[in-house]
This record gives C-alpha cells, sequence and structure tokens, in this order.
C-alpha cells in the first residue's frame, strides 16, 4: 500500500478539500474527458454544446455552505485547486452566470446556466460514496452524449464509479501493483518493518517515495508544502473582519495573536502559554479557510489547522529544531495518515470529524512525537491516543460553512496532538489499545453514525444553533 506524502498534503483553496477541491479537481477531469478519446462519440458531426452537473449526498446538503457549486464552476473553467487565483474566483463566477456559457482552455464554448444546470439534488444519494457528483454533455439538440459520475472521497482526492469499485478490490486484496521497499498497510506492518529493518518511519517513508523522485526533489516537496502551511498561518494571524457566509462570525487569530505576543514581551507567567500559541496557529488556518483562501490539505481542508500548529509549536517552543526535522515531521505523518486512510476514512462526510480532525491530531502526534526523538513504538503510541480521544466526533457544521464548530475543533485537536506526543514519549512504546484497533473502531463508529451527523448540516450543533 503507497499514498505519497504529496497525495496527503495537497495544496489548495478552502473552505473544504471534499466539498471544493474535490468537486472542482472532477469538473477538470470531465474537461479532459471530453477532449480524449475515452467515450464513443455518434459521427464526427455531434459535438458537445452543453454541459450539466448534479450534486449528491453531503455534496448537496453542504454544498453552498461549502462552496461546492463555485467550484464546480471554476474547474469547469479550467481553474485547479493549486493554481486557482482566489482573488480572481468572483470575477470568473460572475462570468458565467452572466453570460450563460463556459469557456476552458483549449475547449469552444459549452452553454451552462448555473441556476438551472448545477443542480442540488438532495433526495437521491449515489451509491458509492457520501459524495456524489454527476456530469453530463449534450448535444445542440440536447441529446446526452456522455455522462460520468465522480466521488470525492476526502482530502481532495477524487476518482470514478468504476474507480472506486477497483479501490475497494485492491484493499481487500491488501495490494496496490506498486512496488516499493516498506510496503506497510497497517501500523503493525510499519513496526515490524522498522524492526526489521533498523530505519525510522520517516526514513522508511523517504525510501518509498524516492523510488518515484529523487531525494532533492523529495525535500523540496516537502519544503513547499510547508512554507505554504506557514505562510497560510501568517496570513491568518494578520486579517481581522467577519467571515463569509451569512453567520457573521468574526476572525479571533489576530487579535489573541496580539495580546500573546504582550505577554511574550512583558514576561508575565501564563501556564497555558504553549496552548494559547497552538490554539492560535491553527485559528489562523481554519479562518483562511473558511475565507477560502490558500492552505494545505492535512488530511482535509477541514481539519487543515492541527499539523501546521504543531510544527509551528516545534519551531517556537523546540530550540533543536531544523528543516530536516520538518521534513521527518511531514513524513512521519504522512505515513500514518496513510494508514487511516487506506483502513478507514479521512472524509466526514463518510465518518463524521473523528475521520479529519482526529485523523489530523493522529498525525500531527506521530510527527510531533518523532521529531522529540520517540521510537518508532512511541510514534505508534501517539498517533493511537490522539485518535482515540477522538472517536466519536460528528461533523456538523452549522449553515454548511467550515467555520463552527470547525475553527476551535482544530485548536483543541492540535492540544490533544501535542498532549499525546508527549504522554508517549514518557512511556515505553507499550499500550493496551494498538493503533490498527483504533483506526478500526473509527471505521466501525462512522458506519453505525447517523447520517445526520455527517457532514449533512441535518443534526447536532447546526440545527441546535439559532442563525442570525
Amino acid at each position: 500500500m503507497f499514498l505519497s506524502v504529496f497525495d496527503v498534503f495537497k495544496i489548495g483553496v478552502g473552505p473544504s478539500s471534499s466539498h471544493t477541491m474535490g468537486p472542482m479537481s472532477a469538473a477538470n477531469r470531465f474537461l479532459d474527458l471530453l477532449l480524449s478519446n475515452e467515450w464513443p462519440r455518434p459521427s464526427s458531426n455531434v459535438h458537445v454544446a452543453s454541459i450539466k452537473v448534479s450534486l449528491h449526498g453531503s455534496l448537496a446538503h453542504t454544498g453552498i455552505g461549502h462552496g461546492t457549486g463555485r467550484a464546480v464552476i471554476l474547474g469547469l473553467m479550467g481553474e485547479r485547486p493549486d493554481s486557482v487565483d482566489p482573488d480572481r474566483m468572483d470575477a470568473i463566477i460572475e462570468e458565467v452566470e452572466r453570460t450563460g456559457h463556459i469557456t476552458p482552455p483549449g475547449h469552444p464554448a459549452y452553454q451552462f446556466q448555473p441556476k438551472t444546470d448545477l443542480i442540488f439534488d438532495k433526495k437521491v444519494p449515489l451509491p458509492g460514496h457520501a459524495n456524489g457528483m454527476s456530469f453530463s454533455a449534450f448535444d445542440k439538440d440536447d441529446r446526452l452524449l456522455v455522462k460520468r459520475i465522480y466521488y470525492s472521497v476526502g482530502g481532495g482526492f477524487v476518482v470514478t464509479d468504476t474507480e472506486l469499485e477497483q479501490m475497494r478490490a485492491d484493499k481487500k486484496k491488501a495490494s496496490s501493483g506498486e512496488r516499493i521497499p516498506f510496503p506497510f498497510a497497517t501500523a503493525k506492518q510499519m513496526l515490524d518493518m522498522a524492526e526489521r529493518s533498523g530505519l525510522s518511519i520517516a526514513q522508511m517513508k523517504r525510501a518509498n517515495e524516492e523510488t518515484r523522485m529523487s531525494s532533492e526533489e523529495l525535500d523540496a516537496g516537502l519544503d513547499r508544502i510547508w512554507a505554504a502551511m506557514n505562510s497560510c498561518i501568517d496570513r491568518g494571524l494578520k486579517v481581522e473582519g467577519i467571515m463569509p457566509g451569512g453567520l457573521k462570525v468574526r476572525r479571533r487569530a489576530r487579535a489573541i495573536h496580539d495580546k500573546l505576543q504582550e505577554e511574550w514581551r512583558s514576561n508575565r507567567i501564563n501556564p497555558l502559554l504553549a496552548n494559547d500559541w497552538l490554539s492560535v496557529y491553527a485559528m489562523a488556518v481554519n479562518e483562511e479557510n473558511a475565507a477560502g483562501g490558500r492552505v494545505v490539505t492535512a488530511p482535509t481542508n477541514g481539519a487543515a489547522g492541527v499539523i501546521p500548529a504543531t510544527i509551528r509549536y516545534y519551531q517556537h517552543f523546540h530550540e533543536d529544531w531544523d528543516q530536516d526535522g520538518i521534513r521527518n515531521y511531514l513524513l512521519t505523518a504522512a505515513a500514518v495518515g496513510g494508514i487511516i486512510k487506506h483502513n478507514a476514512s479521512i472524509s466526514g462526510a463518510e465518518v463524521g470529524c473523528q475521520g479529519e480532525v482526529g485523523s489530523a491530531a493522529a498525525m500531527a502526534a506521530a510527527g510531533l512525537a518523532a521529531v522529540m526523538g520517540a521510537t518508532p513504538e512511541q510514534i505508534e503510541n501517539a498517533a493511537e491516543i490522539a485518535l482515540e480521544h477522538h472517536l466519536g466526533m460528528t461533523c456538523d457544521p452549522v449553515a454548511g460553512l467550515v467555520q463552527v464548530p470547525c475553527i476551535e475543533r482544530n485548536a483543541l485537536g492540535a492540544v490533544k496532538a501535542v498532549t499525546a506526543a508527549s504522554l508517549a514519549i514518557k512511556g515505553d512504546g507499550q499500550h493496551f489499545v494498538p493503533l490498527d484497533a483504533c483506526i478500526e473502531t473509527m471505521r466501525q463508529t462512522g458506519y453505525d453514525m447517523s447520517e445526520k451527523y455527517k457532514e449533512t448540516s441535518t443534526g447536532g450543533l447546526a440545527v441546535n444553533v439559532v442563525e442570525c
């Protein structure tokens, strides 16, 4: 089983990896399909004239608050999550709404009226996953030419219905067909391979990555990921005002940061200082995410603040930090994230927020423990502690926006991650609940969880908080 560190950490835009980045990427894939020879054309004289899209399941229920419709339009205009300019997005949307056409580069203009051709279908879920969407192309006589179903399976990953079936078949066979030196699919396999090889988790992950790229390319990519995370924190600490969406939630990170800076300069005793810095870093990221800014999935946008906050904590409170430490942190975190995604889910629409913030906290705890000198067994223990204490966490965003309770939830996830790493390092790595058992429990809990609590905004805080 191999999931690259650059699959786990992807640069994109907010507010949601599954509801924004995923649908944008699905639209990109559909455009690529239209230019390919992978669908049968009735004749050479028949051409695509119009496109229609329908969103299903969680995408339909919370798509407006998550910006899913906007993401589809941007994707159909050829914009991609890692390169779209957040400052131009509104103008692009307005152009499509005004003209009733999409004009992606390399394509003819296609008819597309967002009000009628983009449907939020809350009644009919698609069978493969809670985040389903259907893209259809028609000729000038409105005859269907080609249709594709895509699923946004969390963290910005997008697959077709047939690819999803193949993924599940491969998972049952426990084989991806790709040859790597350390093909661990479970935490137990990871620990066994570490013991036999004498390598750290980060070293094994690095060896796997270097089957695809050089060491220099890997380091440059890891540095680019951290630079994007770090920039997101810095932007979030500078901006004030009201976040979009109608809840009138005010950004708080800058004001909290200013107070912490004042305390830092005055040398006043604050026994909660580390927790306060962790919280403000995480909140800065998730306020940027809620505003549609540039973020890094870690492993999702809704949980994007936990890992950057704990890396910044590592820089802030550990004098021996260095760039290699940050790289090893990211490699270790990605190894744990890959195991969680392979054996359970990182999608809030599939298993609730335990799969988003819970997974992020487990990854962060593992990464932080690694750079603090933990053994592989202590790292596995740290990840288990962090994930265990997120089990059962629902995904119930108020008004379908990634704001309440998501922003503060990242802050608390970061605090739990640091606590878990500290507890694990003070032990010898032996513990009662294996990480694999915790991951399986998370999967089962998500399966049993009511759909009301899985990113549909039909239960929990979403229906018990008055919108005003």
